[in-house]
């Protein structure tokens, strides 16, 4: 029975491990550990963008982790978005232990039309979901609210440096119809598979926070950096490395 099992599963799944390529598994127990056996931490981009929440990160972005995120995102190995949104969830509670007694309402940060289109799914919000589902099955109520989207096209963020990936976003997002309504009442996390610079979770938390009460800012101005007491929080599953061997408070 299991071998049948696993034969049917390589319809859906890898055939080789999606971290490190071991046969006849669609992800090996290191490549599970890797993702799910460290501990979520504070993570920050160097340089820091302006109005960027605190980010936790479930596992460095390397190695077995970049090569399992890749896999998802890129080669549509959707069978992994169950373990990769475990992972998420470990994330999304470690930036919101508390979350105010209130519900998760996990914000995937969206990629572009085109993106979607080429790859045939929506990498964030795909995780997203396992997350929230593996957040209830822990008792967290938690739920997926797909309420941002674009304003006007950006271009490929491969490539781009910081400040360029920074001018390419700035504007760019937009809280839509009736998605403040989905926003009430709960702790917001922004979720997305990876932080590199930064720049897309900034871009997030601004579009949210200007249909959040409390949370206006002058015409025209820049965001604060990140305010512990923020409303808005992140969470990622890979993170950069070197943020995972320093001790952010």
């Amino acid at each position: 029975m299991r071998g049948w099992w696993r034969e049917l599963s390589g319809l859906v799944l890898p055939v080789d491990c999606g971290g490190c390529g071991a046969a006849r598994t669609p992800l090996c127990e290191a490549c599970r550990r890797a993702l799910r056996g460290a501990r979520a931490r504070r993570v920050r981009p160097s340089p820091e963008p302006y109005g960027l929440p605190p980010v936790y990160a479930a596992a460095p972005y390397r190695d077995a982790v970049r090569a399992v995120l890749l896999a998802h995102k890129e080669r549509g190995a959707l069978g992994l978005a169950e373990v990769l949104g475990g992972a998420l969830a470990g994330a999304v509670r470690a930036a919101a232990p508390g979350a105010g007694g209130g519900p998760l309402v996990l914000v995937p940060v969206p990629s572009a039309r085109r993106a979607v289109r080429a790859r045939g799914h929506d990498p964030a919000r795909g995780i997203a979901l396992a997350a929230a589902r593996e957040l209830r099955r822990g008792g967290r109520p938690a739920r997926v609210a797909a309420v941002l989207g674009q304003r006007r096209a950006v271009a490929d963020q491969a490539g781009l440096g910081a400040r360029e990936r920074r001018a390419n976003l700035s504007g760019a997002l937009e809280v839509r119809r009736g998605g403040v309504r989905l926003l009430a009442g709960g702790q917001v996390v922004l979720v997305d598979d990876l932080v590199t610079t930064g720049a897309s979770l900034a871009e997030a938390a601004r579009a949210v926070r200007a249909v959040l009460p409390g949370e206006v800012f002058p015409e025209g101005g820049t965001p604060p950096r990140t305010v512990e007491s923020d409303r808005v929080r992140a969470a990622v599953v890979g993170g950069p490395s070197a943020s995972f061997e320093k001790n952010w408070n």
